[in-house]
């Protein structure tokens, strides 16, 4: 059992490393589910809601504050781990704690828009502080480690080391953000993307803190998800969107430093890569359309996928599937063993199905009360 347990990553099984991982993971997703039915109550007596529109699925006002309790547990967890297990390595404390910082900043900036609509520059400004918050702690993307970059850029290289991060770091954000058009869609590729990483990350005992992140992260996204896969009692609205996305993004850069055994974000855009490109066809469609690309409209993947199936719950699946193979793409492309892949597809299948499985059976027992 121990070997088995070793192959997995875990070198020291009761050790305080696993526990701590363990219980972050289990602390954000208990708080979390605890959390959502009293921000949902509290969400419908203030009017935190999006109103129905051409572009929503809801036939009724509901209730977009999800994002606060998905931010709530995943801080709870965070703290909770650190208490057990202090990061030691005093600059990525401090990266840790920009991380943090920095999702907090959009989360916050996520949920004022979600109730009054900020404008999209400021949005856009707003992003690009969090993500310059990351650079200036020592967060960013490293061309130098490719050879051929560094001859090719010399010593302008800093300067696209910068702007590249920038840009992946704002990007990203947006890109999860932009999916969450179908109820479970940004959760489940937000929960697949935090799993997939976490059992990549436990590979290399140097990203122990993005490990821990990412447990936070996954467990407070499997909470949320048990409220909103179709129909959805709530929404994360662009609060935990933002969060999401930003986090995925930023734990990435962790495995960029110059103590990083695998200074690569090959790995990371193959885990990422469906809104990534998602988010790219569409912007391209309708610059050839002529039209605003920051415009909404209806021509995303999930948007697509509704239109044939006519099934919320069928779009949302479909799209966990697609996540997932090209997760375990990214894998194989790692190096991550046959093993370690099964499992980690066997954790996440079983807890997506799960969580579906508990909000069917809610649905059918509430109708089951109307009736009676």
């Amino acid at each position: 059992m121990l070997e088995f347990l070793q192959q997995l990553g875990i070198a020291d099984p009761f050790g305080k490393g696993p526990i701590s991982v363990l219980l972050t993971f289990l602390v954000a997703w208990f708080l979390t589910q605890r959390f959502m039915p009293r921000v949902r109550e509290f969400a419908i007596k203030v009017g935190w809601a999006d109103m129905p529109n051409e572009r929503r699925l809801n036939k009724e006002p509901l209730p977009n504050a999800g994002g606060l309790a998905i931010f709530g547990g995943f801080i709870a967890s965070i703290v909770v781990a650190w208490a057990l297990r202090p990061i030691l390595i005093e600059h990525l404390q401090v990266q840790v704690l920009a991380i943090l910082l920095g999702g907090a900043l959009l989360a916050f900036t996520g949920f004022i828009d979600d109730q009054f609509e900020l404008p999209p520059l400021f949005r856009m400004v707003v992003q690009l502080v969090a993500a310059a918050l990351l650079v200036v702690n020592g967060l960013h993307i490293d061309l130098g480690v490719v050879p051929w970059f560094q001859n090719l850029l010399g010593d302008s290289i800093g300067i696209w080391n910068i702007i590249i991060t920038l840009g992946w770091i704002i990007g990203i954000t947006n890109a999860v953000n932009l999916m969450d058009g179908v109820d479970g869609v940004a959760g489940g590729i937000g929960f697949i993307a935090s799993m997939v990483l976490i059992a990549v990350s436990a590979q290399s005992p140097d990203r122990a803190a993005a490990v821990i992140i990412l447990a936070g992260l996954a467990g407070a996204v499997l909470g949320y998800l048990r409220y909103n896969f179709n129909p959805s009692q709530i929404i994360m609205g662009d609060t935990g969107a933002y969060l999401i996305g930003y986090t995925l993004a930023a734990v990435a850069l962790l495995g960029t430093l110059p103590e990083s055994q695998n200074p690569s974000l090959i790995a990371p855009f193959l885990f990422l890569a469906l809104p990534i490109l998602d988010t790219t066809q569409v912007f391209i469609g309708r610059i050839r359309k002529g039209k605003n690309p920051l415009k909404p409209d209806k021509t995303h993947l999930h948007h697509r996928l509704l239109q044939r199936t006519g099934s919320a719950r069928t779009t949302s699946v479909i799209i966990w599937g697609i996540t997932l193979t090209l997760n375990v793409i990214g894998m194989i492309a790692q190096g991550i063993s046959p093993l370690v892949i099964a499992i980690t597809v066997l954790v996440i299948a079983g807890a997506l199905g799960w969580v579906a499985y508990r909000r069917v059976r809610a649905l059918k027992k509430d109708k089951e009360r109307t009736l009676n």
